[in-house]
């Protein structure tokens, strides 16, 4: 890694740790998660993922993994890159959609995703275009009512500093990029005069705004708790302080889970390691495999689902 590469890395951390630590001191959500229970025969399912740059990939292979036994949660809640990811899979995509799309708009390349700015007066050091454009292309509408399935994203207020989870509304996109502001990386987003940054600093895990929800809720956290973490460089010890910090906002969520897969990728790549898409995919793919093995009854729940929802529609 040369110097000029590797003080960028630093200075970005640097930015994260910075910002967290900031807002980490102040009230923690305003989630909506207390709400009404959805009288339904079969067991309603909900999924949270995690925020985690590149290593949010996982998602897109645990998801495949559980799709293919039939897996179709009815909500769905998400942080940052898990906030992008869970977009998309709302809206209908499933997890080989989203695969591909990722693949055919090169969406592993630092180019295609980052857009650096110039500028004293920008709220950030890259611009969103190029996720933007995704959402436009693939999302044609900017409604959350509009999603064939319920989404619940995690963002940062910075004028009130506090985290909120939004679900409902013509905003679709803006809260999405909001949620996926990284302070000092990515610009943050001015929605009505309020402006938000990345849900991850505060929320990084908001399985609250979906528990009162669900019957079986799973979580899975690509930035989980990883005591055998290498700690050979700056690189290294920034990463682990800004891992450190999101791992405590994160507890909460976590608790809450009746399912939690924790993806531990994190020790063999890190939150900028886009350009390793198709290995992160992979392990994430293989681990939804292994959870759901060792799991069974899970799987039987997935199974009787998928086949109550199927004789539904039949009877329909």
């Amino acid at each position: 890694m040369n110097l000029k590469k590797t003080t960028i890395r630093t200075s970005i951390i640097f930015a994260l740790l910075l910002s967290l630590n900031i807002y980490s001191a102040y009230g923690r959500s305003d989630s909506d998660g207390a709400g009404d229970s959805d009288a339904k025969r079969g067991k309603v399912f909900g999924i949270v993922l995690s925020g985690g740059g590149a290593l949010g990939y996982a998602h897109i292979g645990v998801l495949h993994a559980f799709e293919e036994e039939g897996f179709n949660p009815q909500y769905v809640a998400g942080a940052s890159m898990g906030a992008v990811i869970a977009a998309f899979y709302s809206n209908g995509m499933t997890a080989l959609d989203i695969m591909k799309m990722a693949r055919d708009e090169k969406f592993y390349k630092t180019s295609k995703i980052i857009s650096i700015t110039v500028g004293l007066d920008k709220l950030g050091m890259s611009s969103h275009k190029h996720v933007s454009a995704l959402l436009d292309k693939y999302i044609p509408h900017n409604s959350f009512d509009s999603l064939e399935r319920k989404l619940y994203v995690s963002v940062t207020n910075l004028n009130t500093q506090r985290s909120e989870i939004i679900s409902e509304g013509d905003r679709l996109k803006e809260y999405v990029l909001a949620s996926s502001s990284i302070p000092g990386v990515f610009e943050a987003i001015d929605i009505d005069g309020i402006v938000y940054v990345d849900g991850g600093v505060l929320n990084n895990f908001p399985a609250q705004a979906i528990r009162n929800k669900c019957d079986v809720l799973i979580g899975v956290d690509v930035q989980p708790y990883s005591p055998t973490m290498k700690l050979n460089n700056v690189i290294d010890v920034s990463l682990r302080s800004l891992y450190t910090l999101v791992n405590v906002n994160s507890l909460e969520g976590r608790g809450l889970c009746d399912y939690l897969i924790d993806s531990y990728a994190i020790n063999d790549y890190t939150i900028f390691d886009f350009n390793k898409i198709e290995e992160i995919y992979q392990y994430g793919y293989n681990l939804g495999k292994k959870y759901l093995q060792e799991h069974p009854e899970l799987l039987e729940w997935i199974r009787q689902e998928q086949s109550y929802s199927s004789s539904s529609s039949i009877e329909r």
